[in-house]
C-alpha cells in the first residue's frame, strides 16, 4: 500500500522501526490516553503497540483507516480482538520472539532457588559471612516437572536435560512419542505433583489453569519442592503458596509472574524463601529486538497485501469463496471445540472428511480443516491458533492430520465427519449446513441426532431402559439447571443409547458426577461449545 502511515504507541526497538521508516510513514507517539489515540487514529493505517497502551472497542471503532494492530510481544489482552475482528482488522503478535528469554530467565529463577544466590547476595552486602545459612541443593538427578509442555517448556526440557535432570511433562495435546523425542516423560499433572523435586509452570492462564497449584495440589507434592513461576500470574494460588512455604511443605518458590501487579501488598514477599523479579520474562535486548522485528515485517506484508505470520484474531476467508465456505468453517471449528471435550487423553490424530458438495471445493478444503484444528487446539493451547498457524502446531505436537473428500455425504447434500484418535479413546462426529447457512450436527459416536452446534451441552452414553433419562432430567431440575433442548439416538432398542441435552447454563462439576452416578449411565460430559463465529 502506498503512502500507508503506521503509529507506534509504545517504545518499540529501533530495529524494528528502522525496517518499517523504509517502508511506510512512521510515527513514534507515546503515553498517549485513550482520548488522544482515538483523536489521531483515524488517520493511521497499522498500529504497533506493547502493553503500555490499551486498544479499545472505543480507538478501533475511531481507526476507520486500520487494517493492521501489531503486539510486539506475545499476550494481547490490551488489545479488543473481537472489536478488531468485527472491522476485518488483523491482529498479530510475535509469540516467539521471546520464548528464549523467558526460557533463560527460567533457568536463573531455577538455579537461584537451589543455591539461595539472591538472599546470599543481601546478606554479603550486609557485610556478613553466613555460608551455613544458605545450604543449597543440587539439581543434578533431580526431577523437574514441566506444567505445558509449548514452545517454553520444551526449550526449558532440553536445558534442564544438559544438566542430568530427570524431565516430566504434563500437555494434554503432546503425544508420548513426541515428548519421548524430547527426552521427556510426559504423565498426569496428579502424577507429576507427585513426583517432581522442581515445578515450573508453562500454560496461559485459562479457566482450566487458575490456580492449577493450590492447597490441594501442593499436599500431594514432594516435602521440599521448589515451585517456579515465570509464565501467568493466577496459575498459582498464593495464599495456599505462603501457607505451604510457612509450613516447610514448600522450600522455596521463584515468581516473576503475580496475580496482581505490582504485588506490594502479597505476604510471599515476607519470606525469605521466595526470590521474586518484576515480570522481567520476555525483558532482554534481544527479545525487544526479535518482537519488534517481527512485528515489524508482519506490518508490512499485510500492509502490501499479504498476510501475518501469527493472526491472533479471526482469519479472513478468500472473497470468492467467503458466502460458501463461511458457513462450514464455522461449523468445523465448533465441532472441533465440541469432539476434544468428549474424549480423554492425548490427542494422537485428527482425520477431517468433507463429503457430497464439498468435494466441488477439494482445493480449497485446508481452509476448513486448519479451523477445525482451531477448534480442538486453541481452548488448551498458550499460543492463539489459526488457520496460519493450525498445521504447523498439530505437527510440532506430533498430532497426525489427515483429510479426505468424497463424494460420498450419507444421504446429506454436504457432511463434515471429524475423526479424532487419542491415546485412549476416539470420537466422531458430523456436521452439515442446510440453507441460508443453518448448521447442525446430525450424528456423534455413530448415533444420529440433530442438533444445533451452540451453547452449553451434556452429553451421557446410558443404557436405553425407562426412567434414565428422567432421572438425569430430575437432578438437573432440582439444582435449577432449564433443559433447552433434548436429543436421543440410538441402534437397537434396549441396547446403549446416546443423549445430548441442551442447558442455558454452566452445568457444575457436582451435579455432573451425580448424574454419572446414575444407574444406567455409562459415561456423561458436560461441554460448552461457543456461539462466536470464525
Amino acid at each position: 500500500m502506498a503512502n500507508a502511515r503506521v503509529l507506534v504507541s509504545d517504545p518499540l526497538a529501533e530495529e524494528g522501526l528502522e525496517i518499517l521508516k523504509k517502508v511506510f510513514d512512521v510515527d513514534v507517539k507515546t503515553d498517549l490516553s485513550e482520548d488522544e489515540l482515538c483523536t489521531i487514529i483515524g488517520d493511521y493505517d497499522a498500529l504497533l503497540v506493547r502493553s503500555g497502551t490499551e486498544v479499545t472497542a472505543k480507538v478501533i471503532e475511531a481507526a476507520k483507516r486500520l487494517k493492521f494492530i501489531g503486539r510486539a510481544g506475545a499476550g494481547v489482552d490490551n488489545i479488543n480482538t473481537d472489536a478488531a475482528t468485527r472491522r476485518g482488522i488483523i491482529v498479530a503478535n510475535a509469540p516467539e520472539g521471546n520464548t528464549l528469554a523467558a526460557t533463560e530467565h527460567t533457568m536463573a529463577m531455577m538455579l537461584s532457588l537451589a543455591r539461595n544466590i539472591p538472599q546470599a547476595t543481601a546478606s554479603l552486602k550486609k557485610k556478613e559471612w553466613k555460608r551455613s545459612k544458605f545450604m543449597g541443593v543440587e539439581l543434578n538427578d533431580k526431577t523437574l516437572g514441566i506444567v505445558g509442555f509449548g514452545r517454553i517448556g520444551r526449550e526449558v526440557a532440553k536445558r534442564a536435560n544438559a544438566l542430568d535432570m530427570h524431565c516430566v511433562a504434563y500437555d494434554p495435546f503432546i503425544s508420548k512419542e513426541r515428548a519421548a523425542q524430547l527426552g521427556v516423560e510426559v504423565m498426569t499433572i496428579d502424577d507429576l505433583f507427585k513426583v517432581a523435586d522442581v515445578i515450573t509452570v508453562h500454560t496461559p492462564l485459562i479457566k482450566e489453569t487458575k490456580h492449577v497449584i493450590n492447597a490441594k495440589s501442593i499436599a500431594t507434592m514432594k516435602d521440599g519442592v521448589r515451585i517456579i513461576n515465570c509464565a501467568r500470574g493466577g496459575i498459582i494460588d498464593e495464599k495456599a503458596l505462603y501457607d505451604a512455604i510457612k509450613s516447610g511443605k514448600v522450600a522455596g518458590a521463584a515468581l516473576d509472574v503475580f496475580e496482581a501487579e505490582p504485588p506490594f501488598e502479597s505476604p510471599l514477599l515476607t519470606l525469605d524463601q521466595v526470590i521474586v523479579t518484576p515480570h522481567l520474562g520476555a525483558s532482554t535486548v534481544e527479545a525487544q529486538q526479535n518482537v519488534a522485528i517481527s512485528v515489524a515485517k508482519q506490518c508490512i506484508a499485510v500492509l502490501q497485501g499479504g498476510s501475518a505470520k501469527y493472526v491472533v484474531n479471526a482469519p479472513m476467508i478468500p472473497p470468492e469463496q467467503a458466502e460458501v465456505l463461511e458457513p462450514f468453517a464455522q461449523l468445523a471449528e465448533k465441532m472441533g471445540r465440541f469432539a476434544i471435550q468428549l474424549v480423554q487423553g492425548r490427542l494422537a490424530s485428527v482425520e477431517c472428511i468433507y463429503g457430497g458438495e464439498l468435494s466441488a471445493f477439494a482445493g480449497s478444503m485446508k481452509f476448513v480443516t486448519r479451523l477445525a484444528l482451531k477448534g480442538l487446539l486453541d481452548p488448551i493451547l498458550q499460543q492463539p491458533v489459526n488457520i496460519v498457524n493450525a498445521e504447523f502446531i498439530a505437527k510440532e505436537r506430533g498430532i497426525a492430520v489427515s483429510e479426505t473428500v468424497t463424494q460420498e455425504s450419507a444421504g446429506f447434500k454436504n457432511l463434515i465427519t471429524i475423526r479424532i484418535k487419542t491415546d485412549t479413546t476416539e470420537e466422531t462426529i458430523s456436521g452439515t449446513v442446510f440453507f441460508k447457512g443453518r448448521s447442525r450436527i446430525v450424528a456423534v459416536g455413530g448415533y444420529t441426532m440433530d442438533m444445533i452446534p451452540e451453547g452449553y451441552v451434556i452429553v451421557s452414553r446410558h443404557l436405553d431402559k425407562p426412567g434414565v433419562i428422567g432421572r438425569a432430567s430430575t437432578i438437573l431440575g432440582r439444582c435449577n439447571i432449564n433443559i433447552a433442548g433434548m436429543q436421543v439416538g440410538r441402534i437397537n432398542p434396549g441396547e446403549k443409547a446416546l443423549m445430548v441435552l441442551n442447558v442455558d447454563s454452566e452445568v457444575p462439576g457436582g451435579v455432573m458426577d451425580e448424574i454419572r452416578s446414575m444407574p444406567g449411565i455409562f459415561t456423561a460430559t458436560f461441554a460448552k461449545i461457543s456461539s462466536e463465529k470464525v
